[in-house]
């Protein structure tokens, strides 16, 4: 599956985006997809994941109640609305999925890079106070 972020852009403290990530293949509804960033200077984080059927959210703690992700099978994508933006949001974000995930995937395999295949190009969010 070939993945393509977007929606990147720069914007003020407390503001709001949306990112998306587009998929081609056709088996993108049988993968567990996420979305990480990494800053300059500073290692890839997890930031959050939705499962396969998109019945199961999980977050990083620093953006849990401000960060939504959720995924629309019909036009294979997935989303992620950032609201109460703040300077260390600063990154580049990252969309990405993985086969590897069951209906028994917690936080710990979700956050955890290694189990995703595919990766997207990432788009910057840059976020001024």
């Amino acid at each position: 599956v070939q993945l393509q972020a977007s929606g990147g852009g720069s914007v003020l403290t407390g503001d709001s985006l949306r990112l998306s990530c587009a998929a081609r293949g056709s088996t993108f509804s049988t993968y567990g997809t996420g979305w990480f960033r990494q800053a300059p200077g500073r290692e890839r984080e997890f930031v959050a994941a939705i499962s396969t059927t998109g019945s199961r959210t999980f977050y990083a703690e620093g953006v849990e109640g401000r960060f939504t992700v959720s995924r629309d099978h019909s036009k294979k994508t997935m989303n992620l609305e950032m609201s109460s933006l703040k300077p260390d949001d600063t990154a580049l974000y990252y969309c990405a999925a993985g086969r590897k995930f069951t209906t028994f995937s917690r936080l710990k395999s979700y956050s955890d890079a290694v189990n995703y295949e595919f990766w997207g190009q990432g788009t910057q969010v840059t976020v001024s106070s």
